[in-house]
Order: C-alpha cells, then sequence, then structure tokens
C-alpha cells in the first residue's frame, strides 16, 4: 500500500516539476525581444498598425504563430527569416516574456466600436472574455483597428489559412470588419 501511495504522490507531482522545471526564462525572452521591438515596439507595443502588438498577447499563440512562419506555413518574408533563426526555447521564452507586459491600449472610433460591440459576441467564444484571448486564440483586445481589418480581410480573401476563422471572416461585411476592430481596439 506505501508504495501505491508513493507511486500516486510521484505521478501527481511529476508533471508540475517538470513543467516548473522546464520554464520559459522573461528574462531570456526580454533579451531577445530586441530584434521584434523594430516593428513591434518596445515591450512588444506597437506603435505603428502595421504591426500587431504582442503585449499581453496569448504565449501559446506567440509560439504557434512563430512556428508557422518559421515552417513557411504563414506568409510573411520578414518573419519568415527571424523565426528560421530562433529555437523552440527562444520562441517560448519571447513568448514568456511578451504575454507578461501589459496590455496596449489604442482606442478606436467611439461610433464603430458601439456597432462592434453588438456584433462581437461571436468572436468571444474563441478569444475569451473581453477579447483578451484564450490559448491558442490570440487577444484580440488593444489591437491596431487597421490591424485587425488587415487580417480579417485577409482570411476572407484565403491569404490567411485556418478555417474557422475563413468562416467566419466570409460571414463579415468591411462595414462589420471596421466596426468590430474599433471595438476590440477600444477594449
Amino acid at each position: 500500500m506505501n508504495t501505491l501511495k508513493k507511486s500516486l504522490v510521484m505521478a501527481l507531482f511529476l508533471p508540475c516539476f517538470l513543467a516548473t522545471s522546464e520554464a520559459a526564462d522573461k528574462a531570456a525572452g526580454e533579451q531577445k525581444s530586441s530584434v521584434c521591438a523594430g516593428c513591434h515596439g518596445e515591450g512588444g507595443k506597437s506603435s505603428n498598425a502595421q504591426f500587431p502588438s504582442l503585449a499581453a498577447q496569448q504565449p501559446t499563440y506567440i509560439v504557434n504563430q512563430l512556428k508557422a512562419f518559421k515552417a513557411k506555413s504563414r506568409n510573411n518574408p520578414m518573419m519568415e527569416h527571424i523565426a528560421s533563426t530562433l529555437s523552440d526555447d527562444d520562441m517560448d521564452n519571447l513568448a514568456a516574456y511578451f504575454a507578461s507586459q501589459p496590455a496596449p491600449k489604442v482606442g478606436g472610433d467611439a461610433a464603430l466600436a458601439k456597432t462592434g460591440q453588438t456584433k462581437a459576441a461571436m468572436c468571444l467564444g474563441c478569444h475569451g472574455e473581453a477579447a483578451a484571448g484564450n490559448g491558442q486564440f490570440p487577444r484580440l483586445a488593444g489591437q491596431h483597428p487597421a490591424y485587425l481589418v488587415k487580417q480579417l480581410a485577409s482570411f476572407k480573401e484565403g491569404g490567411r489559412k485556418n478555417g474557422q476563422m475563413q468562416g467566419m471572416a466570409t460571414t463579415l461585411s468591411e462595414e462589420d470588419m471596421k466596426a468590430l476592430a474599433a471595438y476590440f481596439g477600444s477594449l
């Protein structure tokens, strides 16, 4: 019986120990983030609507996107090159660093945001309460509205591949995209 108890305790706590010992290193991520700052801003707070903010982004999402760029299954020559130089640990460390940064606030057109709020429920199921992200689903809150519109249009046109997002985006008019983007930018 004692052996069974010890085995059970080990089975329960070993995964916790391993997860802790292999935890991402935020300090290493911060050090590595200097290459990201040119486009994504210091601390991942982008001041340019062409580039997403990475601050407070879901770490799983960041890692998945970096891996997609590295595998060239997400097309962006600059990001493909940068991701090709990153190890899995680098990706984990960068994701941990950016996820730990305070969320940006960029705002959005108030009238459009009000309209977007009425349409946002269809997004929140995956993107989480208040659009803060949910694991593999990215944070939308605080992103530049122009960036979000560009991404929605890319999903709709097939430039970005994701069955769920492509399906959702095909139901949106350009006005819907702008309203949703203004709402999420205002959060």
